[in-house]
């Protein structure tokens, strides 16, 4: 079935539309390779190794309750035959059934949140149980990370319809809105002091943006609207499509201060095909402003990668194998200029470090693919219908 949102690509770029079917495609037959045996369960990550004949495998490594949530939230925008082939024979419902059981042993607020916004998504019938799993593991004035806190509203805006949690929704509402250093319109890493240290608190990523406008553009749609959520979704997504770089890369680290880049580097794929579009089409459908232009010019990159020209070219799509390369980075030891630009901006703001751009270039990348890539990728694309 088209959606609305491949529909839309095709009209403003056929060609883009050509890629975003290949990337789709990709997903779907390496998704089945990223369960481990028994169907139950996803890999952490695959990682690539190349042998001397240019021929290449794939590596099953560690296991992600986070990962397989993710996976089903995207799944579950397909037909059922597909959703079997990709969970292991499952429907997005059953295999999410397995997730809210394995519930009791799960103490990570993150990958709870995922399981009850999975269970909400699917109408799965112990949606109740997934939710106390995160009231429990949600404690009342404790601050959390961004990604995680924002990741409890979105799965309390999808319960809204089955079940009373207007308290709690109002809680993760207010939490994520408070989050902002004065009147920024980026989000730091944490919901407040305690979990980063001090000379990094500033420091924030692109995921710590792109969730919280996801979830507050889906708490405005929720209801009967939030102006002052929707606000902000708009402002963060603005901010951020306004630093997008010129090939098309969504940067990594920013400056929740300023609202500034303090360092580009990795460029990841998951941000361009899956994580920017998601969020910024779920704004643009809760009645948001349309960043469609934005979303291309990310897409875009995936197969025009600057930083792999000139010498350096290597795919970033391998379809044969099923996967998409996880990123470009500098290969810089221990994430040196990230730390680096990171105390040096926390002291000076607006302090680049230049010299480390031609020291340390983008050259190098991350063999490895998972499974969260594939699942935010079908939500972006597979989302929308008609």
């Amino acid at each position: 079935m088209t959606t609305t949102r491949l529909a839309a690509l095709g009209r403003e770029e056929p060609s883009l539309l050509a890629l975003a079917q290949r990337l789709l495609a990709v997903a779907e037959s390496g998704l089945p390779s990223m369960l481990l045996p028994g169907g139950e369960a996803f890999v952490f990550t695959m990682a690539g190794r190349q042998a001397p004949d240019g021929s290449w495998t794939l590596e099953r490594r560690g296991t992600s309750t986070r990962y397989a949530a993710i996976t089903v939230l995207g799944a579950r925008f397909l037909s059922e035959d597909r959703q079997r082939a990709v969970l292991g024979g499952h429907t997005a419902q059953e295999f999410t059934g397995l997730l809210v059981e394995s519930l009791p042993a799960v103490t990570n607020l993150g990958d709870a949140a995922l399981i009850a916004w999975a269970a909400a998504e699917t109408d799965h019938p112990k949606l109740s149980d997934a939710l106390a799993r995160v009231e429990a593991l949600d404690e009342d004035g404790r601050p959390q990370y961004t990604v995680e806190a924002a990741w409890v509203l979105s799965a309390l805006a999808a319960a809204r319809h089955a079940v009373d949690v207007e308290r709690r929704f109002s809680a993760a509402r207010d939490r994520l809105l408070r989050a902002r250093i004065g009147d920024g319109p980026l989000f730091p890493h944490a919901t407040g002091p305690g979990l980063v240290p001090w000379y990094r608190s500033h420091v924030s990523c692109f995921a710590d943006q792109t969730y919280p406008l996801q979830a507050l553009a889906l708490a405005h749609a929720s209801g009967d609207g939030d102006p002052e959520a929707l606000a902000a979704s708009e402002a963060c997504a603005a901010r951020i499509c306004e630093l997008q770089g010129d090939g098309g890369q969504w940067w990594w680290h920013y400056d929740a201060r300023t609202g500034g880049v303090i360092e580009g580097y990795p460029v990841y794929s998951v941000h361009q095909h899956a994580m920017a579009p998601t969020a910024l089409f779920d704004l643009a459908d809760a009645g948001g402003t349309d960043f469609g232009a934005s979303i291309r010019k990310g897409l875009r990159w995936m197969t025009d990668v600057p930083e792999l020209a000139a010498g350096n070219e290597e795919s970033m799509i391998l379809d044969e194998l099923g996967v998409t390369w996880r990123k470009v980075f500098r290969g810089d030891p221990k994430k040196a200029v990230r730390a680096a630009r990171g105390l040096g901006t926390r002291v000076a703001p607006n302090l680049r470090l230049k010299s480390l751009d031609r020291v340390y270039r983008p050259l190098s990348v991350d063999r490895e693919c998972r499974p969260y890539e594939f699942g935010w990728m079908l939500h972006a694309w597979q989302g929308g219908r008609i």
